[in-house]
């Protein structure tokens, strides 16, 4: 069915004394409504909307821009801020600001707010400011890659297919391969790794989704692929080309993903054999890749963590390796923040970013996968329950139950509360209801009693009935054949008597 989506921005710009530009049209605080079309498809739009409240600053604001550094000020004006999600607050700071370094003339803080440099005219400071909210809230390009796989004339674009697919849970794998554990014995602080670098980047996601996190260490674990021996650095390279064919051998090796419920993600820890030691991976320009580790779309990462040669060649084997936790889950973190399309590369030069620290991803990188995952849930609920009304279409005799129904009508439900939610820009709310639409669609779709029916064909109720039927049909068809052949004589007779 067509899809008119309709996304509301709530946006605080709030002038600090000094940077008011001159052209404004009334005297503040006013609001003022931005409109953007995102061309998806056909049938389906989305329009979003900025709400934009411009306002004065207020004394508390005020004394929280008195920070020495632009990161203090954004810490003290967190509490300040509407903590909703998807709602921003953009803070312009007069252009002689000491916040901004030279250069920059916006700074994207941790929170859901940024300090944007004074600029003369309100038309200048409405592109700054539009290239902001794009950054913090979506582009045309993240909601196009969101539905890209749910719309039917829809054009994926290049993070369409890079980009975990929306579910309400993911499963997430370390493995440490040890593909020679006769000359190396290693260890691996996983369980520490996992609370002090992955946890609270979970924490954070998990309003988004559950997650579960397992690990284990494979021995004789090879990769698919041998690597070529370089003569002059006297290491041995896996080239771009030839890392598809690496992940399939492993894969056999990882455990079933076919048993989860939900998408696993996995990251590999590859300590390579004696044998093939150094092993570095080159881009597809043949240069080295700075953290030996590359990651496949929507399946996971590889990191090959090289162990050094022992100083003597009498060393006694196997040689026992500590693998250095922080450098490997800091590569693993950026993997999976690519995985959930979290990249930060979308940028202007004179834009500053804060780093997330420790959790990983900024408040307003969160809204941005829930303004993502929410229009996805919507069209995935459309797609499901057009499928499942087409299907029952074909299906002539069938009966649906009542618990079926209300789960339909659940789902119906909710994917237009999360619709009108969005439309009146509650980000939350809306999230939460596009993941009960997608529940509800699902176990209507799966219904056991829809299923029986589904894989019930024509041909194969034939198949079921006629060894029933046979052995009552063959004296029943014996008797007929006799009565045809008596008939047949009967009327042969007369002839006879002429």
């Amino acid at each position: 069915a067509a899809a008119q989506f309709q996304l509301l921005v709530p946006v605080a710009v709030v002038f600090a004394p000094g940077s008011l530009p001159r052209d404004l049209p009334r005297p503040l605080p006013f609001r003022d409504m931005q409109e953007m079309e995102i061309p998806v498809s056909v049938r389906t739009s989305v329009t979003s909307r900025y709400e934009m409240l411009y306002r004065s600053i207020t004394a508390q604001e005020e004394a929280a821009l008195d920070a020495a550094t632009a990161r203090e000020a954004d810490a003290a004006l967190h509490p300040l801020q509407d903590a909703s999600l998807g709602s921003l607050t953009l803070y312009v700071v007069p252009e002689t600001s000491p916040l901004l370094p030279q250069g920059i003339n916006a700074y994207v803080g941790k929170h859901r707010s940024a300090l944007v440099r004074a600029v003369g005219t309100l038309p200048a400071l409405r592109s700054r400011l539009q290239q902001l909210t794009q950054v913090m809230s979506f582009t045309a390009s993240s909601i196009t890659a969101a539905l890209s796989d749910r719309v039917p004339d829809g054009q994926p674009g290049p993070d369409g297919r890079r980009n975990l697919k929306s579910s309400l849970g993911y499963e997430i794998t370390f493995s440490l391969l040890n593909p020679d554990p006769k000359s190396h014995d290693v260890h691996w602080a996983i369980e520490d790794a996992v609370t002090r670098y992955v946890q609270p980047v979970l924490d954070k996601l998990s309003l988004v989704a559950n997650f579960s996190v397992d690990s284990q260490i494979l021995y004789y674990a090879v990769l698919g692929v041998t690597p070529r021996y370089d003569k002059e650095s006297s290491s041995f390279l896996l080239s771009a080309h030839s890392l598809p064919h690496v992940i399939n051998p492993v894969e056999a090796r990882l455990g079933s993903s076919a048993a989860s419920l939900y998408p696993v993600l996995n990251f590999l820890l590859y300590i390579p054999e004696r044998s093939h030691s150094p092993l570095y991976i080159q881009d597809k320009d043949g240069a080295p890749v700075s953290t030996n580790a590359f990651h496949s779309p929507r399946w996971g990462g590889i990191l090959v963590y090289n162990v050094e040669a022992p100083a003597s060649p009498q060393a006694s084997l196997p040689l026992h390796v500590d693998v250095d936790m922080a450098r490997v889950m800091e590569v693993f973190l950026a993997q999976l923040r690519l995985l959930f399309g979290l990249s930060r590369d979308e940028l202007p030069p004179d834009f500053l970013l804060e780093s997330p620290g420790n959790e990983g991803l900024a408040d307003w990188e969160l809204d941005r996968l829930l303004w993502a995952h929410t229009v996805e849930n919507i069209a995935t609920v459309s797609t499901t329950l057009t499928s499942l009304a087409q299907l029952l279409d074909k299906i002539g005799n069938i009966v649906i139950k009542d618990d079926v129904a209300s789960e339909v009508y659940r789902a119906v439900a909710s994917a237009q509360s999360a619709m009108a939610k969005l439309a009146t820009g509650h980000l939350h709310p809306a999230f939460q209801a596009s993941k009960e639409a997608a529940t509800s669609s699902e176990r209507a779709f799966f219904d056991p009693s829809l299923l029986h029916l589904l894989y019930f064909p024509d041909d194969q109720k034939f198949a079921i009935y006629i060894p029933l039927f046979l052995p009552m049909a063959v004296p029943i068809l014996l008797s007929l054949a006799k009565i045809i052949r008596e008939t047949r004589q009967k009327k042969k007779e007369p002839t006879k008597m002429d």
